[in-house]
């Protein structure tokens, strides 16, 4: 008997969920039908394709090499029925875009209502990450990645830039004093990032070159969680613009050192694996958020 469509979704569901049930839900199925699908694959191929634990499933060698070509089946199909639906001129299917909280909160969630209205067949699947996610392993079609790329695998597109500045609150202000120079800021308290080091040298000019050593001493692992700290009054920050032109705007944070501040700015792709069949939904929701993204 051949493999059978159903069987291939249940094996790749079970991988990417890590578990049966998960994958059931997944694939609005009962638990037992789809552990019957994944047996009756194993019992088909001769093999077994996942060891079996109380807590986890583990891919056998043969299963590593056998979702390879499960994927790729189910990748062609999924590239077929994109070929049909844009032959109809409306793109349709899950799409499922991966971003850091911040940039999706600021930047994508506000432009999504507009492109719902225009591509009502596309369904969309927003996750968030504040460090780069594999896209194979969490099965996103697309990565909006902010800084440099560096891994050659992926397709990028550029979307936009983002300037980075050095803020505070006014409480913040009033309570310690409006640093002069960026000397000044070595007796204040600096919000940092703890996960990413780069971004806690911030882009002023001084003795020390075009970068600050920000050295800070509270640090999150998200820029969401660093600006809330920032509009309680905890600290001095540095932010890029898309997620803090509200508050700056309002006058909820405050530029500090805005003659010493160079204009360093963060470039922002949408990147896919350069062997993806670009679908009509992943062109259509691309060519609808970059130029709205560059315009802001």
């Amino acid at each position: 008997m051949k493999t059978t469509l159903e069987e291939l979704l249940a094996f790749r569901a079970v991988v990417d969920t890590g578990s049966i049930t998960a994958a059931a839900d997944q694939l609005q199925q009962t638990v037992s039908g789809v552990s019957r699908a994944l047996g009756r694959l194993e019992k088909k191929l001769g093999t077994t394709l996942l060891r079996r634990t109380t807590r986890r499933l583990e891919l056998t060698e043969e299963g590593r090499t056998f979702l390879a070509r499960a994927r790729a089946i189910l990748d062609a199909m999924d590239a077929a029925e994109d070929e049909i639906a844009a032959h109809r001129q409306a793109p349709a299917g899950l799409l499922r875009v991966n971003a850091a909280a911040p940039f999706m909160l600021h930047a994508v969630v506000p432009l999504m209502p507009a492109f719902s209205v225009l591509y009502p067949q596309i369904r969309l699947e927003l996750n968030t990450d504040d460090l780069n996610v594999d896209l194979l392993q969490q099965r996103t079609d697309i990565a909006i990645r902010i800084g440099e790329l560096r891994d050659s695998t992926l397709h990028a597109r550029p979307l936009c830039t983002s300037r980075l500045r050095v803020l505070a609150s006014p409480a913040y202000i009033a309570q310690h004093g409006k640093p002069r120079r960026v000397a000044d800021l070595a007796g204040r308290t600096c919000i940092g990032n703890s996960q990413v080091a780069s971004l806690n040298h911030w882009p002023l000019r001084g003795a020390h070159g075009d970068t600050y050593d920000s050295a800070p001493v509270l640090t999150a692992s998200s820029g969401e969680t660093m600006r809330h700290l920032a509009l309680a009054g905890m600290g001095i920050v540095c932010l890029a613009d898309f997620m803090t032109g509200a508050d700056r705007e309002s006058g909820a944070l405050v530029q500090l050192l805005a003659k010493d501040t160079v204009d360093m700015r963060q470039p922002v792709n949408a990147v896919y694996y350069r062997n993806t069949a670009l679908s009509s939904r992943i062109t259509a929701f691309l060519d609808f958020v970059a130029p709205r993204l560059a315009a802001t």
